[in-house]
């Protein structure tokens, strides 16, 4: 690393008198939270090293910036340390507000400064925004404090677990000690962390993850910067690090597994299964022909409804790979078979619909981690969402969210008033939005969009379409997003809304978010493109779009279920074009607006008249 070298003075700070210090300690390759657990009284935690999988550079500078992108955001990799200036235009280009070497900087600022000893390549997250590094040495000092190790307010060294220990127990009261694995850590997995000295004690976390025991890069600038009373500048995405309860290295190492099992799980246990249910429902088919159809249909749509419930519940029970499959496979045909015998085909999926929703939506409140283990949920070990839900809960809920409330009111009140008919869809929309938007609970930009959007479109099927009463429903997502906006600078939730449009500083930082947002939404599809799964879904897509006479036909008698339809149609719509991850939205909501039209059409083969539902058959209000 070729950096300018300031001279380094002795120990500035050292006496009874000296201020707070900081030492970040590099460990090596393969630490545990359990060798961590033998530092005096630090609170322990694994940390998201980047989006994504990236070098160990390009962790050490998000570090030192206190801000990260997806790799794919930026023009070309990162260049050679030594070649400071393209670093700088390499953040320059990126659509976001990234400054390399704002920790040091920001600490210059203050009259106080970062050195760097012993391990040059951390050494990166002591460089300025000149590319320097205040001071460097070898081992020259010796002691606890930062002021002892280095000669200044900060110091990043090197070094093992158990020099570590020593530190954190000759380090002052006042001072820091932040120790982490050395990256890259093992794929799909994090880097164990360790911080020590006052006010932490127990399971690290932050306002980045609001997840116990699970912290991010970007968050060791601002907790370094607060500790030695320095402002955060804004251009700092992270927050700072904080501890609570009581330091448990087991739990960290079972939910830093878990997490690291959520990708794989995926096409295991979500995929194998999808395909034997397809794989059933087709030979069953095949055996009973025609008129079997009327009953498999609609059992493998209740199916998709149940499965992400019981994905809710299984990381509960730290299941196997195997065990969990078997809880997914099983329990959702099960559960959807019990449904339709009692409620019938509309009842299944209204039930498999709420016990999905309604499931995710308690959890999200209560603050629970199981959505961020679930298999559908926002897959923490990519780096990009960490509570709350990711974009294939936000497809889901979507299109079950509408679809549900139309099976359930076609179900048991096939003859409601239109008027009252809108205010259900509408309250759904509103107390989904609630759940899964908020800084505080779902966290998702995303669902403050396409839930309003699906709750009016259905709402308006429902009271026909006279102008006026259209224009007020469609006004729903406006008032929606606004109410959103108010309760999340009140309460401090720091929703994505609030934090990345309406605290985004500016139209060109506002700018920034939606060339994000589009960039990488079109880069999906360019990754998704060769997949039968997504290409099975687009010209689904179309074929949907040529025979929508076809389609409308089969929900004639069934205008609440058709709303509800509508509804699912208009949320997945504008979630594909305003998503960052649009394929995956797209194939999610697909496959689920499938399975509705299939409980439509099973009751042209006949099927529903040898159902508990006759009810349903029945000719219901003029919706259209």
């Amino acid at each position: 690393m070729v950096v300018g070298v300031a001279a380094l003075q002795a120990p500035a700070h050292a006496g009874a008198s000296a201020p707070p210090g900081v030492t970040i300690m590099v460990l090596p390759k393969g630490t545990t939270p359990q060798d961590l657990a033998s530092i005096p009284g630090a609170a322990l935690g694994v940390m998201s090293a980047g989006i994504g999988r990236v070098s160990p550079e390009q962790t050490y500078l998000d570090i030192g910036q206190g801000n990260r992108l997806n790799p794919s955001l930026y023009d070309g990799d990162l260049p050679k340390t030594r070649d400071w200036p393209a670093i700088v235009a390499r953040a320059r280009a990126a659509p976001a507000e990234i400054e390399p070497g704002l920790l040091a900087s920001t600490l210059d600022g203050g009259g106080l400064h970062i050195a760097a000893r012993g391990d040059r390549g951390a050494g990166v997250i002591g460089l300025n925004e000149s590319g320097k590094v205040f001071g460097y040495a070898g081992r020259m000092f010796s002691g606890g404090s930062a002021a002892a190790r280095c000669g200044e307010a900060a110091c990043i060294d090197s070094g093992s677990v158990a020099e570590a220990a020593r530190l954190a127990r000759q380090a002052p009261p006042g001072d820091l000690l932040i120790a982490f694995a050395r990256p890259p850590p093992e794929r799909n997995h994090e880097l164990p962390i360790a911080i020590a000295g006052s006010g932490f004690s127990g399971d690290l976390t932050s306002e980045s993850t609001h997840t116990d025991g699970l912290v991010l890069t970007t968050d060791i600038a601002p907790t370094i910067l607060d500790r030695l009373g320095v402002a955060v500048p804004d251009a700092m995405a992270g927050q700072p690090i904080t501890a609570s309860g009581a330091a448990d290295a087991k739990a960290i190492t079972d939910l830093e597994n878990r997490l690291a099992q959520v990708g794989p799980r995926r096409h295991t246990v979500i995929g194998v299964n999808l395909l034997i249910w397809l794989g059933v429902a087709l030979l069953a088919a095949a055996i009973t022909r025609r008129r079997g159809l009327g009953v498999v249909i609609p059992l493998l749509a209740s199916t998709l409804a149940f499965a992400p419930a019981l994905m809710l519940i299984a990381p509960a029970f730290h299941p196997s790979e195997l065990a969990e499959r078997l809880i997914v496979g099983l329990g959702a045909p099960g559960l959807a078979a019990l449904s339709s015998t009692f409620a019938g085909p509309w009842g299944a999926l209204a039930l498999g619909a709420a016990a999905t929703v309604g499931g995710y939506a308690i959890d999200v409140i209560a603050g629970s981690s199981l959505t961020s283990q679930s298999l559908v949920g926002p897959n923490p070990s990519l780096g990009v969402r960490f509570y709350g839900i990711g974009n294939e809960l936000e497809a889901t809920i979507a299109v079950l969210a509408f679809a549900g409330t139309g099976a359930a009111l076609q179900r048991w009140t096939p003859r409601l008033d239109p008027r009252r008919a809108a205010l259900a869809f509408a309250a759904v929309g509103v107390a989904t939005v609630i759940a899964f938007a908020p800084g505080r609970f779902g966290a998702d930009v995303g669902a403050a969009i396409d839930l309003p959007i699906g709750a009016a479109a259905a709402a308006a099927v429902c009271i026909g379409a006279r102008r006026r009463r259209v224009l007020l429903i469609l006004a729903l997502p406006i008032a929606v997003l606004a109410f959103l906006a108010i309760a999340d600078l009140v309460t401090g939730g720091g929703s994505h809304l609030t934090r990345s449009v309406l605290q985004a500083g500016g139209l060109h930082n506002l700018g920034d978010v939606a060339e994000r947002r589009l960039r990488l939404g079109a880069r999906s599809f360019v990754e998704f493109a060769t997949r039968a799964d997504f290409l099975v879904a687009v010209a689904v897509a179309i074929l949907a779009v040529w025979q929508r006479r076809r389609i409308r036909s089969w929900f004639d008698g069934q205008p609440l279920a058709w709303a509800g339809l509508v509804g699912s149609v208009a949320a997945i719509a504008v979630g594909t074009v305003a998503n960052d991850s649009a394929a995956i939205v797209l194939m999610i909501g697909t496959t689920l607006i499938i399975a509705t039209c299939g409980v439509a059409y099973a009751r042209t083969l006949g099927a529903q008249a040898r159902t508990p539902e006759n009810p349903s058959d029945r000719r219901g209000p003029a919706i259209t």
